[in-house]
């Protein structure tokens, strides 16, 4: 059996010119990096902002397990398929970062024969907007200390810095650090932090900014530390704004790519789904709904996290209204929820099945509170039974969902039409009234509250001392009425990792909340997740190589 980077390695790329004139974009309308990837200029945005949207379904999923669910893969395969059916399509996602890939997943373009290319491009350097924010966050941070150095005119206190360092890799020994040691010229010697490159605000910013205009005043709002008296400082203040602009420039325009099928990708952006808001920018969005039919996209993570921030945070600012919403699982990993260890997840189990299928109904619950229509589609692998298959289709159809398998790891476009034809079928058939879980007038507590209950299934919420302190500053300084972007870790709809299915009876800790101003949310950190991920025992980095001819081998 092929690998992913073996399949992505042997397809027949056509030139990007021609994916994009399959969506009517000009060449001149395009920076070219190369014959297959290039950005969307600032002028086509112009020439088609006043198009009729195009349809928009979001691919989410159940919480991930070791066994995989294929959300990625599930979104190219419906792309592919809806071009198979003769409808013009496209999809749009975020970009991986170099952390995850190094880390865990060794690559994220899809799998199999549903996947965007060029692979190694798009997790590696891709376009450099990584590297442009990596830039622009470690400027602000350098003109705050120097700030510190050259006087301290805006009586910043060191010890209410909030701004910190990143990097676009996982590097757990950076997560606390001291800075400004040596000499009295080497800066002031203050603790400092450093977080992962998808999980800094100016990520957000660049995902959810209209245009360069709006870039930069959420920019000049991004709060950096407070002065001795408690008031806050901005990165306008710091004289930092122009200078990041100028460095994200081309960062800001979207990325466009194609699948193995010659799909038209979208691919820009790329928060964190358990840090941060987990979607891909809205530019990218709202571009590709001016120029496709059906526009399908992704949210990172289960739907507890990803969908809940792509309906709550940038649908709300955005002003986007999804048509449809398709629901992965797998057999494997619904067995896995069900008490299954991960090496007999390909045994026939209908009593493990039954167990774990709770966490998709709890998922499906939660989509239907948005008012969006919902589709469930399992990946099917060969060790799936017919009895099991059955099951879930029943149990699915039972609450309203609509169901349909998906063969597009294997079969690419071809083993997603039925899924494309049923998505198709099910926005023509049922309206979608879409509306967002909270309303901004609640205070950040009952946001909190709302999010953990309607969504995580808990029963309510507490807060440490320092998350309790922190909103009721926040509030006092007027961010009450911004929506809330929950830090969750993924594996579970708990705080608590290790509670799988449908847990029941437990409440979810917040242990610090603090503001992103120039993103319009307001982020509360829960259980143990991290801002700096580590890396595992085994890296995926040990498998990945380079040989004398130039190809990268070991991404998965």
């Amino acid at each position: 059996m092929k690998t992913d980077i073996e399949i992505a390695q042997e397809a027949e790329l056509i030139p990007i010119t021609e994916v994009a004139s399959s969506l009517e974009i000009d060449a001149d309308e395009l920076e070219l990096y190369g014959k297959y990837k290039a950005k969307l200029s600032d002028e086509l945005w112009e020439k088609v902002k006043d198009n009729e949207d195009g349809k928009l379904i979001l691919v989410t999923a159940i919480n991930p397990t070791p066994a995989g669910e294929g959300k990625t893969t599930t979104t190219v395969g419906l792309g592919q398929a809806m071009g198979k059916l003769g409808k013009k399509s496209a999809i749009a996602l975020r970009e991986p970062s170099l952390g995850p890939c190094f880390g865990i997943k060794g690559g994220a373009a899809g799998g199999g024969y549903a996947q965007v290319v060029p692979m190694e491009d798009l997790n590696l350097h891709f376009t450099g907007d990584f590297h442009a924010i990596t830039s622009a966050n470690n400027l602000l941070a350098a003109m705050l200390d120097n700030h510190l150095q050259q006087g301290n005119l805006l009586n910043i206190d060191p010890n209410q810095i909030v701004w910190k360092r990143c990097v676009d890799m996982n590097d757990r020994v950076l997560r606390n650090i001291v800075v400004g040691l040596g000499r009295k010229i080497d800066g002031v010697v203050r603790e400092d932090h450093f977080i992962i490159t998808v999980a800094s605000e100016i990520m957000a910013i660049l995902c959810l900014a209209d245009n360069m205009e709006d870039l930069k005043n959420r920019l000049s709002k991004i709060i950096v530390a407070y002065t001795y008296d408690g008031k806050p400082v901005t990165a306008g203040e710091i004289g930092a704004v122009g200078s990041m602009a100028a460095l994200l420039k081309d960062a800001i325009k979207p990325n466009l790519i194609q699948t193995l099928e010659h799909t038209p990708a979208f691919v820009h952006g790329g928060p964190f789904a358990n840090i941060a808001h987990g979607c891909n920018s809205v530019r990218a969005t709202k571009t590709a709904l001016k120029l496709a039919d059906y526009v399908i996209t992704e949210a990172g993570f289960g739907a507890d996290l990803g969908a809940e921030k792509f309906f709550d945070i940038k649908c709300r600012m955005a002003g986007l209204k999804p048509d449809a919403v398709v629901l992965v699982a797998t057999v494997r990993a619904l067995k896995y929820n069900g008490g299954v260890a991960k090496e007999d997840l390909g045994e026939h189990n209908l009593e493990a099945l039954k167990k774990g299928i709770v966490n998709l109904e709890k998922h499906i619950e939660n989509i239907a509170k948005f008012g969006v229509p919902c589709v469930v589609t399992l990946n099917r692998f060969v060790t799936d039974s017919e009895e099991e298959l059955a099951y879930v289709k029943e149990f699915c159809e039972a609450r309203g969902c609509t169901f349909a398998l998906s063969d597009v790891w294997e079969k690419g476009g071809d083993g997603g039409i039925e899924l494309a034809n049923t998505v198709i079928d099910t926005i023509n058939t049922k309206e979608s009234h879409f509306k967002t879980l909270y309303d901004d007038s609640l205070s950040l507590k009952e946001k909190m509250n709302t999010i953990a209950k309607e969504i995580y299934g808990a029963d309510g919420v507490t807060f440490d001392q320092a998350a309790t302190k922190a909103i009721a500053r926040l509030e006092e300084l007027g961010f009450g009425n911004m929506p809330v972007c929950m830090a969750k870790n993924q594996y579970s709809l708990s705080d608590d990792p290790k509670l799988l299915g449908r847990p029941e009876g437990f409440t979810v800790n917040i242990r610090d909340v603090y503001v992103s101003t120039g993103a319009g949310f307001v982020v509360a950190l829960t259980g143990t997740v991290m801002t700096m991920p580590g890396l595992p025992k085994h890296p995926a980095a040990e498998r990945i190589d380079v040989n004398k001819e130039g190809k990268i081998t070991g991404l998965s």
